[in-house]
């Protein structure tokens, strides 16, 4: 069912006379060739995904960014391309359009439209744009959907032609659904590269019940030393921030605090100078000179 704000065919409705050339033109315009929209909106993501779906007849089926986020993941561009699988490779802008093969079982319909599964969306966002942000895309993916990397390796496996499939690897090597924003997987992709172990994410720091009081975005259990990426704090949440790093840091945790504009070089001295005082702390006779 369309709503008012839906984007439309206009040869369509002319032809059906919901609306005379007069009308179409006085109160709407293209943001796509023949694909109406409300003159008083700013299209959004969904919108722009249901007009590219349009334009091509209706026989696209939905990829990429577009088909992350109808299938729920945050953190998705509100001005990303909308991709199609679409044997029409010559789009209008705002619109990529990929000539790729796609087996049945790898779309779906979601809200009346065609879209890859979580699976072969997988697929596609973990073979193309940088390491880095592949990974990304891919935590995002992982926690709105809980894909299975087994199974996109499956799907890896029907497509031993594709480009991109070594990175693939490398991205589902390093996902991690925990990641809670594009900044945290980020950073734990940092802290690899530097040869820290891989840190666990989401560690549940436990209340006086027992039950996990808070959760650490990224750390190592054993060592007690959690890394953090604070993100813009809004008046109300800042008493929330003392209470919840007083308690951590009273129940043993060291966190690392990571902010937008710290370097690469300062992130991994402070996370090498509290890795060693960790080291310290569990074992101090180890670093006691020896007697001869």
């Amino acid at each position: 069912m369309t709503t008012p704000s839906d984007p439309f065919i206009g040869s369509e409705v002319v032809e059906a006379g919901s609306l005379t050339r007069y009308e179409l033109r006085r109160y709407y315009r293209a943001i796509l060739p023949n694909i109406y929209v409300d003159k008083r909106i700013d299209p959004s993501l969904y919108q722009r995904t249901q007009a590219a779906w349009l334009w091509s007849g209706r026989e696209a089926t939905i990829a990429g960014h577009a088909a992350a986020a109808l299938h729920r993941a945050k953190w998705v561009p509100d001005d990303a391309p909308i991709e199609l699988i679409h044997a029409n490779t010559r789009p209008p802008r705002t619109v990529i359009a990929r000539d790729d093969l796609l087996f049945d079982h790898e779309s779906q319909l979601l809200g009346g439209l065609p879209v890859t599964t979580p699976h072969r969306t997988a697929f596609d966002l973990g073979r193309r744009g940088s390491l880095v942000d592949a990974v990304a895309r891919l935590d995002a993916l992982g926690a709105a959907t809980g894909f299975n990397v087994d199974a996109v390796h499956e799907v890896a496996g029907r497509h031993p032609h594709a480009r991109g499939l070594r990175q693939l690897e490398q991205a589902l090597d390093l996902y991690d659904p925990g990641a809670q924003s594009p900044q945290e997987s980020w950073l734990r992709q940092l802290l690899i590269a530097e040869g820290f172990p891989r840190p666990q994410t989401q560690i549940p720091v436990p209340g006086p019940d027992g039950r996990a009081k808070y959760f650490l975005d990224m750390g190592w259990e054993d060592m007690m030393l959690a890394v953090e990426y604070d993100g813009e704090q809004h008046a109300d949440q800042i008493g929330y921030d003392i209470v919840r790093s007083e308690y951590i840091a009273a129940a043993g945790w060291t966190v690392v605090r990571v902010a937008a504009g710290h370097r690469r070089a300062e992130i991994v001295g402070w996370v090498n100078r509290a890795w060693a005082r960790a080291l310290y702390r569990r074992n101090p006779a180890a670093f006691l000179p020896s007697r001869t």
